[in-house]
């Protein structure tokens, strides 16, 4: 029986050429074993997203532009008041759109104005000041806020311990299967890897009547726990004697 592995030919490095995609055959006697992996390293965060939006109603599409643009000014100045780099601070979203409601008696819709919104999203990098800038952004008046997210900026530690445990526990269980056919070894074949994205936190949205209704403490609460950071490990394995 053959295995065969895709193999890519170096370019010349005084001659650049395309690289050329080849196939070999590898050998095999016996049975293969094909395994998926997956190992996840929880990590502490060091990074923190939140986002921040204004919502506005008007009677005529300029209106409401100018409106939400006045409000929204109002939010990014008191981001950039807190000493947020201005390449930490990303509008994700600005939607204008005309809204109706339906009257029951005249069984048709209503023109109610046009509602335009505006949403950017805040990278901190000091977990430890979450609380005091969420209430922050409250106070500057948003019409809703979501968040936090938390991430780790440089998982490369993270994922090379959980690659690490996964090639581990990949063998060791290729040599279970090995041993449950009547074999003594293997030997390894292929691998390939995909990425585990960071586990995101639960998101928090608040909106402008419910933080009326409910004034936030002085600093809110805010506990960042852990990420989760890893890989999934694809192996195939030759049963050797």
């Amino acid at each position: 029986m053959m295995h065969k592995l895709p193999m890519f030919a170096a370019a010349a490095l005084l001659a650049p050429v395309p690289a050329i995609a080849a196939e070999i055959q590898i050998p095999v006697e016996g049975p293969v074993v094909e395994l998926s992996v997956n190992e996840t390293v929880k990590v502490k965060p060091d990074l923190v997203n939140v986002g921040a939006g204004v919502s506005t109603l008007a009677p005529t599409a300029v209106q409401a532009m100018q409106q939400n643009a006045r409000e929204m000014d109002s939010v990014i100045a008191k981001i950039k008041a807190l000493g947020i780099a201005k390449e930490d601070v990303q509008t994700t979203g600005i939607n204008l759109n005309a809204e109706y409601d339906y009257n029951q008696s005249l069984r048709k819709q209503v023109f109610r104005g046009y509602r335009a919104s505006n949403q950017v999203q805040v990278t901190l990098r000091k977990v430890e000041d979450t609380g005091k800038v969420l209430d922050a952004l409250v106070a500057a008046g948003p019409t809703d806020i979501n968040g936090p997210s938390f991430s780790v900026e440089d998982d490369s530690a993270a994922k090379a311990q959980a690659r690490k445990a996964a090639m581990k526990h990949a063998h060791d269980q290729a040599m279970e299967y090995a041993q449950f056919a009547g074999y003594s070894g293997v030997r390894l074949l292929e691998v390939s890897e995909s990425i585990t994205s960071s586990r995101p936190m639960p998101m928090m949205r608040m909106a402008a009547d419910a933080v009326a209704a409910a004034p936030p403490p002085p600093v809110s609460p805010v506990e960042p726990g852990l990420v989760g950071t890893g890989v999934t490990v694809s192996v195939k394995y030759e049963m050797t004697r």
